[in-house]
């Protein structure tokens, strides 16, 4: 099923390309994109089979990801979003929840939200906020469980792909009652007391439409994710993958549409002849080539084996290698095109501005190299420096 998937996505690529310039410009959500991605079932790609989906692992995904990134790679990034949250769900291993004690009720729940995907459902994530991004233990969203059942949840997030677009959001939250517990909630799109404000007006991808939401909902018991609180943590320690190398996907396949965009304005421009030129196209194909191969290395580890300290030294490399070979790789193209490549609207121009935000996702690039060198030198890497990694 991956390799349909696969193709699928590629099929995609020139519908995406060929609408990517203008939702850049306006800011505004790419909705032909994700009518598009609807109608192939890639909502359902990590959905397992028996629920209607492909049966996808985190290798499929990435491949995936890499081609819809070379149409537009702010429609990538927010399907990444869909992505954590189905792959997260389906992809946690039995003996995992059975380890954190996790109720039977669990599983139901799950396949809920799993075959909800698989029927065209999709669904955002709320979880940074301002002056903390996406450390889930810095969070000042809370929640309250209500005497008479349900929980109250309230605060407020940024950065949130696809506000006001989703079917639901999954909400980060931490416990009234006891501050270090921080869980997560599926909160429907329609509840009442969620509010998107139009913030987003970014450098770089523009038309994931990343605007806040400011909540005051309450929800039922049966929208804690998981069935017990205190989970949000645990498990982006245990599956870092789709809280770190999920993005790295996404930004090898901009760089590559760098690439892309940069031969076809070279050959547009008879710059071919200049050894400068293509010595910058080489250096960077080589560089794209060799970032990719550590991506799929990762992506290859997570489906084996997921969690083990060999396989999460390549999910933090994945990022780092991804976010910094994308925003090198668009730099140095579009100073070889030259200064017509910089007017808006340009391919390689909204190239260079949705490669740079690569290394600012997070984990940034900054956070990643420290994570590897603590464990380059011995430590903990989850524990051991100056701030929470989560």
């Amino acid at each position: 099923m991956t390799s349909a998937a696969v193709e699928v996505a590629a099929r995609l690529v020139p519908r995406f390309a060929a609408r990517a310039a203008q939702y850049d410009e306006t800011g505004s959500f790419p909705a032909d994109d994700f009518a598009d991605l609807r109608a192939a079932g890639l909502f359902g790609l990590m959905v397992p089979e028996r629920l209607g989906g492909m049966g996808s692992g985190f290798a499929g995904y990435a491949r995936v990801a890499y081609e819809l990134a070379r149409g537009n790679g702010a429609t990538a990034l927010v399907f990444n979003m869909h992505a954590s949250v189905t792959g997260a769900l389906a992809g946690v291993p039995d003996v995992m929840v059975e380890a954190l004690g996790v109720p039977d009720s669990f599983y139901a729940a799950r396949d809920r939200v799993l075959s909800g995907a698989a029927e065209g459902r999709w669904y955002a994530v709320a979880m940074s906020e301002r002056g903390v991004g996406s450390r889930l233990s810095q969070l000042s969203t809370s929640y309250t469980h209500l005497p008479d059942g349900g929980w109250q949840i309230k605060g407020s997030k940024t950065f949130c792909s696809g506000a006001g677009n989703s079917d639901a959001y999954l909400v980060a939250a931490r416990s009234t009652a006891d501050p270090s517990l921080v869980s997560q909630f599926l909160v429907p799109a329609g509840t009442d007391g969620l509010t998107v404000e139009p913030t987003w007006n970014a450098l770089g991808m523009r038309a994931t439409s990343s605007h806040d939401l400011h909540i005051d909902v309450t929800v039922p018991e049966d929208a804690l994710v998981g069935g017990v609180e205190g989970l949000a943590v645990l498990v982006a320690q245990l599956m870092p993958h789709w809280m770190v190398a999920s993005y790295a996907a996404v930004y090898v396949g901009v760089a590559q549409a760098a690439i892309d965009a940069a031969v076809e304005h070279v050959r547009a421009r008879k710059l071919g002849g200049l050894a400068s030129v293509r010595s910058r196209i080489g250096r960077a194909d080589a560089a794209v080539a060799a970032a990719k191969l550590v991506v799929d290395e990762a992506a290859r580890r997570v489906d084996e084996a997921p969690g083990e300290e060999d396989t999460n030294r390549w999910v933090w490399r994945a990022k780092l290698l991804a976010g910094t070979t994308a925003a090198e790789v668009a730099a140095s193209l579009l100073e070889a095109a030259g200064t017509s490549a910089t007017r808006r609207g340009h391919p390689l121009e909204r190239l260079f501005r949705d490669a740079r935000c690569g290394s600012l996702q997070p984990a940034t690039s900054d956070v990643c190299a420290d994570w590897l060198g603590v464990a380059a030198l011995g430590g903990d890497p989850e524990n051991d420096g100056s701030a929470p990694r989560w």
